[in-house]
């Protein structure tokens, strides 16, 4: 754990605070957040996003706003987000965590390349994050992969 916590990677949060409460009654029916789209039963949508000959890889400020702004766009919801700025190259990592999954980067500058997870189950649309993300990262060659998690039968 002490390796972590050097990392930042510790959350200050209580581990009861992370967790949803009980049900109200007994009867009451736990939501199915799963989706159902084209005669399949699945977790969400998992796009794996590269963005080629991309530009303004190394502020973790302006990167952070943008990866929230992305998730309410598709219609997550924000539960916190951490970055890490690395030298000497100047590359971020960091994660946005939503109720609804994550948006994940990691970026290398010295190479105009950034690799973007976004995992969103429910209502989300992903795909709607990506314009938000190409405003500010500009990049020339966009290569999307979409899995389809959870897939039930």
């Amino acid at each position: 754990m002490n390796a972590l916590a050097q990392l930042g990677m510790v959350s200050e949060l209580p581990s009861n605070i992370q967790m949803s409460s009980a049900p109200s009654s007994v009867d009451e029916e736990r939501k199915d957040y799963f989706v159902e789209r084209d005669g399949m039963k699945f977790a969400g949508t998992h796009l794996l996003v590269d963005l080629w000959e991309a530009r303004n890889l190394d502020d973790p400020e302006q990167i952070d706003r943008t990866l929230c702004e992305a998730a309410v766009t598709a219609g997550a919801t924000i539960l916190h987000s951490h970055f890490h700025h690395f030298t000497p190259n100047g590359g971020v990592s960091g994660v946005v965590v939503l109720a609804e999954s994550h948006i994940s980067i990691h970026t290398w500058p010295e190479r105009n390349f950034a690799a973007v997870d976004i995992f969103m189950c429910g209502a989300c649309d992903p795909h709607l994050a990506i314009p938000v993300m190409q405003r500010l990262f500009q990049a020339g060659r966009v290569v999307v992969d979409e899995q389809r998690r959870g897939r039930v039968g």
